[in-house]
């Protein structure tokens, strides 16, 4: 019987941090946990299609930190900064309606994502775009692994799709695989993603790995 893992859970305090970085007082777990949890889908879907590869929240007593890294910065800052101003004012309206625990200062910094090919969340988000558009799923697989295999950092990719592929009425499961994903090695930088496409029959299930080769203590993570 396997013991399969989160790729990104199985390598907690040795190479990934958590996204979520507070401490709570008794009796406050529960609504801040609540508040992540809502706020994070609020946010998933309205930055859909701005190809968002993280959202990760600290907070302290006063004030609220939300950090989006995204390989399209300018498309969410807007001219002037005009798209964080009304992404906050949005935020703040969400948080209003269903009364969550949050302090009142609310922060947002965005980030770049300097290099999209070698992320596995970016790599996700292209796929389902290029699926949503109706391109035949087996030229997506393809094309997407090798763009991410021209990638000077990546030792390994794994694509896999689940549905009805194609619109059939049977729903079945395909992958491509090019280099090595070594799942179990601790130390090994191992990216992973899930994203859902929408197509007229169904919904399809797309998983991303990207292998960027071992990390030890003398090396800088990545």
């Amino acid at each position: 019987m396997t013991h399969t893992v989160h790729p990104f859970a199985h390598r907690l305090g040795i190479l990934r941090d958590w996204r979520s970085r507070w401490f709570a007082k008794r009796g406050t777990y529960q609504e801040f946990l609540r508040s992540d949890v809502l706020l994070r889908e609020f946010l998933e879907k309205r930055l859909k299609g701005f190809y968002v590869s993280s959202i990760e929240m600290e907070r302290n007593e006063k004030s609220l930190k939300i950090l989006v890294a995204t390989s399209r910065p300018g498309l969410i800052i807007g001219r002037g900064g005009e798209g964080s101003e009304k992404l906050k004012a949005d935020i703040m309206k969400f948080v209003k309606k269903h009364s969550l625990a949050v302090p009142g200062d609310v922060k947002i910094e965005i980030s770049e994502v300097r290099s999209p090919e070698s992320n596995a969340a970016i790599v996700a988000h292209m796929v389902a775009e290029g699926l949503e558009k109706r391109m035949p799923f087996r030229r997506i697989l393809k094309q997407t692994a090798d763009k991410v295999m021209a990638n000077r950092d990546v030792l390994g990719v794994r694509i896999a799709l689940a549905g009805r592929l194609g619109g059939a009425d049977m729903a079945r499961h395909e992958e491509i695989k090019k280099g090595r994903i070594p799942l179990q090695t601790f130390r090994a930088d191992i990216d992973f993603a899930k994203a859902r496409a929408l197509i007229p029959q169904d919904e399809l299930g797309i998983k991303v790995w990207i292998y960027k080769g071992e990390v030890f203590e003398d090396m800088p993570t990545k």
